[in-house]
């Protein structure tokens, strides 16, 4: 779905006058994000989700995405790519998740033991083997999906 469709199907149940209303913006405005920008004859213009994608683009820098998802109450989880990962043994990646999942247990253990309780840096350490276990096994299941395990 291209960024103009999903602006679209975002603003129809609220409708564009509220949605311009509420932003302090024109309806023109609102109705050209939601429309294509990618031909000659096109109206739209380049959408909020346009400039996020840009952003990320020009400094490759995932943090205003990952901020989204948290305002969404969501996480953004980051691939691996798949086609530059060579065929491996099923058994040693399924290990790498765990010994992953055991890094995370290992900072929960260490951040209860401290204190009794996980304080804000804890939390941050947490987050970080959160994350990375989370694109290990999101990474497990694309790959498996290419077919790129064996046994």
């Amino acid at each position: 779905m291209d960024s103009y469709e999903v602006m679209k199907k975002s603003v129809s149940d609220l409708g564009v006058k509220s949605v311009a209303a509420d932003l302090g913006l024109s309806t023109s405005l609102i109705y050209k994000w939601c429309q294509p920008t990618d031909s000659e004859d096109a109206s739209g213009a380049d959408n909020p989700l346009d400039r996020l994608a840009r952003v990320y683009e020009l400094t490759g820098d995932r943090g205003p995405i990952q901020w989204l998802c948290r305002e969404a109450d969501g996480y953004f989880v980051e691939n691996t790519q798949t086609d530059e990962v060579n065929p491996v043994p099923l058994l040693h990646m399924t290990r790498r998740i765990v010994r992953e999942f055991s890094e995370l247990l290992d900072v929960l253990t260490e951040s209860i033991e401290n204190d009794g309780k996980i304080d804000a840096e804890e939390s941050k350490k947490i987050r970080k083997e959160w994350e990375e276990l989370k694109s290990s096994a999101e990474g497990f299941v694309g790959a498996c999906e290419k077919g790129v395990y064996y046994d």
